[in-house]
């Protein structure tokens, strides 16, 4: 994993999968980005522990076949290099519609 193209290959594949958990178990994610002791989720994105966490959790609800291909350790490191874009959309905001 030492190459620019090897990484933005891994991006390319795991960017989908990634998304498709975070879309169905936002609900479950949002509480693990809170952080300790009322830490905001920005602040949280900046903890490695916040972050390993939501991946720790994410990576077993990945398909089958991504599993096989990448190992844990391998999509924590990936998902920690690239939590901004990854767990961002997390950290935003809740837009309420007003009637």
């Amino acid at each position: 994993m030492n190459t620019t193209s090897e990484c933005e290959g891994l991006s390319d594949k795991l960017t989908a999968p990634i998304m498709a958990v975070i879309d169905k178990q936002r609900s479950t994610l949002t509480p693990m980005l809170q952080g300790g002791a009322g830490q905001p989720a920005q602040a949280a994105l900046r903890d490695d522990e916040c972050v390993r966490k939501v991946a720790s959790f994410c990576y077993p609800l990945l398909p089958v076949l991504v599993r096989l291909a990448i190992k844990e350790p391998v999509f924590v490191s990936f998902v920690l290099n690239n939590r901004e874009k990854i767990l961002g959309p997390l950290t935003a905001p809740v837009q309420l519609s007003t009637p």
